[in-house]
């Protein structure tokens, strides 16, 4: 089975148990700035996992494009890609834990056809400070699967200590292992986060040397489980069970009880073709081909592992990201694709390959991939030209890198030399550390590792900043709040001009922050009318309708939305209807929302007035007004 019969194959298993499948969003969070990427499925699903109705049911699946910046560094092993699709599926208050470990079995089990001697899962051991029960639920469920294909299934409940046991199936691990939020464990959750208990399922590579360390030689004196480092299994699913969410108190109940579960598909493949190592699956096997084409003989994949595994990833990452719009440049979301790009060409030159094996490669992935997205196929000439042009350009800074770290050997290489080779001409550390090696200069690993952390903690800070850019969280205040947001767009469309768009806002259960595309200051007047706007929508009452539609037709009904050639053709719309028929207001969005104006209401159940606190410029052409509900 190929990357695409597996993903067929698990759509047919969730049509088959009544799933709508949905197309995958943008790896450009769309109406969202509080993320850089779109890092899992569940990102968008989040207002439904709340409570919002979404407007295809309560069983939602699709196979999401996604794209995790902090695993560039870790690319080179068997297993990290920064760019993967994660199969996903959702119960919106539907069904739950034993339903969904059904479905779960049978895609694996017998869609799939892995050996069920293979697969160990993990289970939540509980938490008795927040009263969270041990999950004894998903244990049974996962003992009758076993046994009804003759596997006896014990459980472990300290798998770290035990290691791996006869006949031992199931395995119990605290929060940091079978937790799921996007904050971590319960006790780091900020009020209004959920989350959940969750399984896990894992494939052994090496069921029969049970002991033997694979890529990573840290583990050779540890007990080996199915939740440790050492190579042998591999994570290939989790259904997260959420039924949470952090209250002032605690934890408490949500609305509902959802299901939330992810598999990364590349990981699959790994699975049914038995082997470890994701760049040695059919995924990649014609771009492989190709750089084995483009380099000297006594190069191999073998002897190379690690660039080629660079070039392999971040190819195909790149050409994704560029297909969803995000050019080589300077912005925090560009730099990651310039970065990629350049990692890539170290790797080239440090193989050797000749001509412009990047773009070789590029075409490769598009067309393997053409089928299941077809932007790749009407992008294809664009896509190749930006990395053509990327590949041109940095091959004079590659070879004003070389000579730097030459001229640095002449004046005797330092670890402050070898760390600015690294972060200033993207000279991956692995690339400097082998030139050292050769030549026979001395380096401090450990020193310049430390370098690095302490540059990635700054990059850390800087995108949880980034992240408190958009909605600071989802109370009912920020979430009213954002609402309003769409009246106060609306109202600078209607009461100042028709070109002005969302540029960026910032969003805290005080305040709307709100930049829009416009070249002048807004005179009293103007600001007044605005307000006006507002307030008349939040008097008169209104409803928020969500509606899904052709893009075609979003755009027939003036829907407001930028970056349009990002969405799908099939989008959400969000209306706020008044309750005289009056559309105050038609956009396209991703986050939380109230449902009507009631849910505006003051504590003493007065209606708020919509104030424009303050303007200013934020940047060329994009203007900035600071709002409150008071």
């Amino acid at each position: 089975m190929t990357i695409d019969t597996i993903r067929s194959a698990f759509f047919d298993v969730m049509k088959k148990n009544g799933h709508h499948i949905v197309p995958s969003s943008s790896l450009v969070p769309l109406n969202d700035p509080t993320t850089l990427f779109t890092g899992s499925g569940m990102q968008s699903m989040i207002p439904y996992l709340l409570g919002e109705k979404h407007p295809l049911g309560k069983r939602i699946a699709n196979s999401q494009k996604s794209f995790r910046s902090q695993d560039i560094e870790e690319v080179g092993d068997n297993r990290h890609t920064t760019f993967f699709e994660m199969l996903g599926n959702w119960s919106l208050g539907d069904y739950f834990k034993e339903e969904q470990i059904d479905h779960v079995w049978d895609f694996l089990i017998n869609k799939i056809k892995l050996d069920p001697t293979r697969i160990y899962v993990s289970c939540y051991s509980g938490n008795t400070n927040f009263n969270i029960p041990t999950d004894t639920v998903s244990e049974k469920r996962w003992c009758d699967l076993f046994s009804k294909v003759k596997l006896q299934a014990l459980s472990s409940k300290n798998p770290e200590q035990d290691g791996m046991k006869e006949g031992v199936k199931i395995f119990f691990y605290e929060d940091k292992k079978n937790w799921w939020s996007r904050s971590g464990e319960p006790a780091h959750m900020p009020v209004g986060e959920p989350g959940g208990a969750d399984t896990e399922m894992f494939y052994d590579f090496d069921p029969v040397n049970a002991h033997q360390v694979h890529e990573r030689s840290d583990f050779k004196n540890q007990k080996c489980h199915p939740n440790c480092d050492c190579g042998r299994f591999l994570e290939i699913g989790n259904s997260v069970f959420m039924e949470y969410v952090k209250t002032n108190d605690g934890i408490a109940a949500l609305p509902q009880r959802n299901v939330d579960f992810g598999g990364g598909l590349e990981r699959l493949v790994c699975a049914v073709e038995n082997t470890a190592d994701i760049f040695s699956t059919s995924t990649f096997a014609e771009a492989k081909k190709i750089i084995l084409e483009n380099v000297p003989s006594h190069i191999t994949y073998k002897t190379h592992t690690t660039y080629m595994r660079i070039i392999l990833d971040h190819v195909r990452a790149a050409v994704f990201l560029i297909g969803d719009g995000v050019l080589p440049g300077k912005s925090a979301q560009q730099y990651f694709v310039r970065r990629l790009l350049r990692r890539s060409m170290v790797a080239a030159n440090a193989m050797q390959t000749e001509g412009e094996c990047l773009v070789k490669i590029a075409d490769i992935f598009i067309q393997q991939y053409a089928d299941s997205y077809d932007t790749l196929k009407k992008q294809k000439e664009h896509i190749v030209r930006v990395i053509a042009d990327e590949e041109k350009n940095f091959t004079r800074t590659l070879s004003e890198g070389l000579k730097k770290y030459k001229q640095y050997q002449v004046g005797g290489m330092t670890n402050e030399n070898a760390f600015d080779l690294y972060q200033t001409y993207g000279f991956p550390l692995e690339v400097i550390f082998e030139l050292a090696e050769l030549d026979g200069v001395a380096l401090d690993k450990k020193i310049i590792l430390n370098m690095k952390e302490q540059h990635s903690l700054s990059s850390r800070t800087a995108s949880q900043g980034m992240f408190k850019g958009g909605l600071a969280d989802t109370s009912a205040e920020t979430t009213a709040l954002h609402t309003v947001t769409h009246l106060l767009l609306a109202g600078l469309r209607s009461e100042v001009s028709e070109e002005i768009h969302q540029a960026g806002c910032n969003i805290t259960h005080e305040r709307i922050r709100f930049d829009f595309t416009f070249k002048e200051k807004l005179t009293d007047e103007q600001v007044r009318a605005v307000e006006n706007y507002v307030n008349n929508a939040l008097q008169k009452g209104f409803q928020t309708h969500i509606l899904t539609m052709s893009k075609q037709k979003a755009l027939d009904l003036s829907v407001e939305g930028s970056f349009w050639e990002k969405y799908p053709d099939e989008v959400t719309v969000y209306e706020l209807v008044g309750n005289d028929g009056t559309v105050y207001s038609r956009e396209l969005c991703g986050g939380p929302h109230i449902n009507n104006c009631n849910e505006v209401k003051t504590k003493n159940g007065a209606i708020p007035t919509f104030v424009i606190t303050k303007q200013e410029a934020s940047s060329q052409g994009i203007r900035r007004v600071k709002a409150v509900l008071q």
